[in-house]
């Protein structure tokens, strides 16, 4: 494909508005040419529609999409597209369940289109040093503490208590992301206890134990009930001293005292993803890593259901 990606972003809330639509404008391998939303307005000077229905039967030349949309209602608005011969950029998670994102994969391949399964917080400063430092390492355990307040990142999104709206595993397959990319082994659920709400369908917080291939434990503690400081660390303690990511990745701290840039908030991680979803398109090959969606559906699985107090927005 010559020139720029003629690209519609479906799905106006917030992640589109604060990451999606700086990176696509600073990104020369992106044209974006409409936007779309069931609700709310688009951009200045750009065409906005209600639907990707009405945007197929615009004059508007599209050849991606990115969804930005709740995860329940991504399939059928990414199989649209990719019937339509669209490339798909999939905001994470990439889908609902594990057997809608393989169903999607299998109908790109046979459209041969390209699907990007996105995960942002691989692309923090310190991740991809910390994977590199980790490869040859003897671990003895790892920790992650994701807590944060769910009033802040998700302000009035109800889809995140509903079923396949995820809960705190929204932010906390973020953590299973990076974890899955710089732990060197798979690692695998042992258990799981999940605090959900009376009044909710989803979990608010979650602790959850892991163990790799060799043995080695894995620690997860998901809070989104969090006030004062937010905490997105993974410490892993090995033979040669212990390695912190903090700051949702964006902080790499190592024994001899080296450390990757901080990073505030998402700061490059989504102009990597662009960056990454045009050589995709470019190169005629898709990436849909579903590692981290499997965690989460194993810790259901396996999980213990605890009911909890009302969480009122």
């Amino acid at each position: 494909m010559s020139g720029p990606i003629r690209l519609a972003v479906i799905g106006m809330g917030k992640i589109a508005r604060d990451q999606h639509l700086p990176s696509i404008a600073g990104n020369p391998d992106f044209e974006l040419v409409a936007t779309v939303s069931r609700h709310g307005e688009g951009e200045p000077d750009t065409p906005f529609f209600h639907s990707i229905e009405e945007l197929a039967a615009s004059d508007v030349k599209v050849d991606a999409v990115a969804l930005c949309t709740p995860p329940q209602v991504r399939r059928a608005i990414a199989l649209a597209a990719i019937e339509r011969g669209w490339h798909v950029f999939l905001e994470k998670p990439p889908g609902a369940t594990l057997a809608e994102v393989e169903a999607l994969n299998e109908a790109a391949a046979a459209k041969g289109v390209t699907l990007f399964a996105s995960w942002h917080s691989r692309f923090a400063a310190g991740v991809e040093p910390a994977r590199a430092w980790l490869a040859d390492k003897a671990i003895a355990r790892a920790t992650i503490t994701w807590r944060e307040d769910v009033r802040v990142w998700h302000p009035g999104q109800d889809w995140i208590w509903q079923p396949g709206g995820f809960g705190v595993f929204d932010p906390g397959i973020n953590a299973l992301s990076i974890a899955t990319c710089i732990l060197p082994r798979p690692f695998f659920v042992e258990e799981a206890e999940l605090d959900v709400p009376e009044n909710r369908a989803a979990p608010i917080a979650a602790r959850v134990s892991f163990r790799d291939a060799a043995g080695v434990p894995i620690a997860m503690d998901l809070d989104l009930r969090q006030e004062g400081p937010q905490s997105w660390d993974i410490v892993v303690e090995t033979a040669a001293g212990t390695l912190t990511l903090a700051k949702g990745g964006g902080e790499l701290t190592l024994p001899q005292g080296a450390a990757a840039p901080p990073a505030s908030d998402l700061e490059g991680e989504y102009p990597g993803l662009y960056a990454r979803f045009a050589a995709l398109v470019r190169e005629g090959r898709s990436d849909v890593d579903v590692a981290p969606l499997r965690h989460v559906a194993d810790a259901f699985l396996r999980g213990r259901i605890t009911q909890v107090e009302p969480f009122i927005d």
